[in-house]
């Protein structure tokens, strides 16, 4: 837990008001969230939370997914900035005239060197960098998919503060064949 708490403090503020500030200004512009294996995971259950908030939000690779269009945002997720699937999504919709925001623990990486906006979010071995503690409680990339979990969904809480939605708005949007 320690991890998750040093990894959520040292975001930077201006990195996450310019990304709230992306999603809010949308408008009917759709955005689009991408990541692989468990950042992937974490990156979909973002994209529920913004279709339940009213956002046109779809995550890539899924088959009622939509095209790309000139200013749509995609949302790419990776700990690494430099898995395969993400770098590709990231230059096809650079190519499409889409805007990117990245979260990642490497700013410096694929995704981060092409992103329209990065937001640092720092994993273990960044934090293990600067630090010098490790967390052997979280094996492989679970404390920055932890993190990504915590902090995208404090993201949720500030939208519906500043869109003036509660728990009910959202709740008329979520499934009901489950």
């Amino acid at each position: 837990m320690g991890g998750i708490k040093r990894s959520i403090s040292s975001l930077e503020t201006g990195q996450v008001e310019k990304m709230i500030d992306m999603i809010t200004d949308l408008g009917d512009r759709k955005i689009f969230v991408v990541g692989a294996g468990r950042s992937g995971l974490i990156g979909r259950a973002f994209a529920m939370r913004l279709m339940h908030l009213e956002f046109n939000a779809y995550v890539v690779g899924e088959t009622i997914t939509p095209a790309l269009g000139r200013d749509d945002v995609l949302l790419a997720v990776s700990s690494s900035g430099a898995t395969t699937f993400v770098v590709e999504a990231v230059k096809t919709s650079k190519r499409a005239g889409g805007k990117v925001i990245a979260v990642t623990s490497n700013a410096d990486s694929p995704i981060g060197n092409v992103a329209d906006h990065v937001v640092v979010l720092k994993g273990k071995t960044k934090l293990a960098e600067e630090t010098g503690l490790r967390d052997h409680l979280a094996p492989l990339g679970t404390l920055f998919e932890a993190s990504c979990l915590v902090f995208f969904d404090s993201i949720v809480v500030e939208l519906m503060r500043r869109l003036n939605k509660t728990e009910e708005d959202m709740r008329r949007r979520h499934s009901t064949i489950e």
